[in-house]
């Protein structure tokens, strides 16, 4: 295996490559940025963590022996006392977490039209701005709706936005240099939400176990069966989570100069 010991590697981009079992001894990483990293049953001892930022799918962190998953998820429910509505248990909960979802986007996008339409484009801290935002949305739904539960094999608008970790998957589209309107975006999120509201408005307690039916033609996600309430879970996470990624980075825009 290949050793650095003892060099000057500051500035050092590593991408789409493996580190897994690599040790990292008396190394100094401040100021570094890791995004869409997996540090599964990563160890870290002897750390010196101050003003570090950490987000993503956290699951059995435990510091100084204690996991803190669940201190940090009661805290979120404190401060977004509607969060639990996105983990519905039966039909009925999945209706009120869409309307949720349908009201807090009204508001937010009407936050958004109160900027020049040029900051509707602009990035927050290397984040997606908010038309990439309403973009991967319509990805993520006719991902996870229009092909995976209602088996449409090529749901694709060209304006579709995956993530960024996800790799070029032909025929699914990824123009990060198209700027559409907001408008444009909004009018195509209009038809995938009247889509996932026409499939809630008729859902039931048995179909949220039914398993969908593999779509065999290439895609995002894998052709296989999924089932139905997890795939309408993975919409309301989406729908919940960028929602406040977009207050978040509106908050900036809204104070930045013009």
């Amino acid at each position: 295996m290949t050793e650095f010991k003892q060099e000057d590697l500051a500035g050092a981009r590593f991408e789409e490559l493996s580190l897994r079992g690599a040790v990292f001894h008396d190394v100094d990483l401040a100021e570094a940025r890791f995004d869409n990293v997996s540090l599964r049953g990563a160890t870290i001892r002897g750390a010196l963590l101050h003003d570090v930022s950490l987000d993503g799918d956290i699951r059995n962190l435990t510091v100084w022996g204690i996991d803190v998953v669940p201190l940090i998820d009661a805290e979120l429910n404190r401060r977004y006392p509607d969060r639990v509505k996105m983990r519905p248990a039966d039909a009925d909960g999945y209706r009120e977490a869409w309307d949720l979802l349908e009201r807090l986007w009204g508001e937010t996008v009407e936050r958004a039209r109160s900027l020049p339409p040029a900051k509707l484009h602009e990035s927050v801290d290397g984040e997606w701005s908010f038309i990439e935002t309403q973009r991967h949305l319509v990805f993520a739904t006719d991902a996870w709706i229009r092909r995976t539960v209602l088996g449409d094999p090529a749901p694709w608008n060209p304006l579709d936005l995956p993530h960024d970790e996800m790799h070029d998957t032909p025929p699914i589209p990824r123009d990060r240099d198209v700027r559409p309107s907001l408008d444009e975006v909004l009018a195509l999120r209009a038809d995938r939400m009247a889509t996932v509201r026409g499939i809630i408005a008729e859902l039931t307690d048995e179909r949220i176990d039914e398993m969908t039916t593999p779509v065999p033609e290439p895609g995002y996600p894998a052709s296989d069966t999924y089932r139905v309430g997890d795939c309408l879970s993975c919409i309301l996470g989406e729908e919940w989570e960028h929602r406040l990624f977009a207050e978040r980075d509106l908050a900036v825009l809204t104070k930045s100069p013009d």
